[in-house]
């Protein structure tokens, strides 16, 4: 969107963009563009910007087969992107294959996690309007992205650098501290390792915080990974718990907790 001058210039390309081929009703682009203090006159302003964005699309392609084209209907407007591509678009394609292929080719999804994480540059929709779409199209992509990342380390824990898969998740936990996921994570990344104790010591810092700011317990699954580094769990791998079923039995320990600096025997 560098092109284009103005906020709202950019935003009424964000909201055609992220419903491409569908039509957006003029109230909703006034409600997007100025929210609660639209202009006396907004139907003609949404109109030159209208018109100034339709210049725009029409300088990035020589040929009209190809360039987007903006359609004006009797009710709203309608971008239409003619083969041309969206980085939100080609970012979920390649994390639903990535996911596609978890359990069966962990390279080639871990590869293709990466390939689409580095289609991020910031925040999403950072630099337009944020109305009520898109905000909510913002937070979703966010949540897409974190769970992304998340996927791509669970990953990294059983084929990449241990020592790199760890820093990046120490880094997520401390921007993200209330993602359970990351917290089980990590502490699966140290106890493969070798670092037993500092996984045990992730989960207490996890469940003082949890208690002391939110007054609730960790989660089942989180819990559960607990058990299975306290009793050794051979083979516990990474990418196998974001999907696995709830365990029975898991929940009936609601405050299970690991006294600092020592260290429970494995059963025999």
């Amino acid at each position: 969107m560098s092109r284009l001058a103005g906020a709202r210039q950019r935003t009424l390309l964000a909201v055609l963009l992220v419903d491409s081929g569908r039509l957006i009703p003029v109230e909703q682009l006034y409600d997007e563009l100025w929210g609660e203090t639209p202009p006396p006159t907004v139907g003609n302003s949404l109109q030159a910007h209208v018109y100034r964005l339709r210049r725009t699309l029409n300088e990035l392609s020589d040929s009209p087969a190809t360039r987007p084209r903006l359609i004006t209907r009797p009710s709203g407007y309608v971008l239409e992107l003619n083969g041309a591509t969206v980085d939100t678009d080609a970012f979920q394609r390649s994390i639903s294959l990535a996911r596609s292929l978890m359990h069966t080719d962990p390279a080639a999804a871990h590869a293709l996690f990466e390939e689409a994480l580095e289609l991020w540059q910031g925040d999403p929709l950072q630099d337009v309007v944020q109305g009520p779409m898109c905000r909510s199209v913002a937070l979703q992509l966010k949540e897409e992205y974190l769970t992304a990342v998340e996927d791509k380390l669970s990953l990294g824990i059983d084929i990449a650098d241990p020592v790199r898969t760890i820093g990046e998740l120490k880094r997520m936990s401390v921007a993200h501290p209330w993602r359970e996921r990351i917290t089980e994570l990590l502490m699966l990344a140290l106890y493969r390792a070798g670092r037993q104790a500092e996984a045990l010591e992730t989960y207490n810092c996890a469940r003082r915080r949890l208690v002391d700011e939110l007054g609730i317990e960790p989660s089942v699954q989180l819990r559960q990974r607990l058990r299975e580094i306290l009793n050794q769990v051979p083979g516990v791998s990474g990418h196998m718990s974001a999907h696995r079923s709830r365990i029975p039995g898991a929940g009936h320990d609601q405050s299970l907790v690991v006294p600092s600096g020592r260290m429970r025997p494995k059963p025999a």
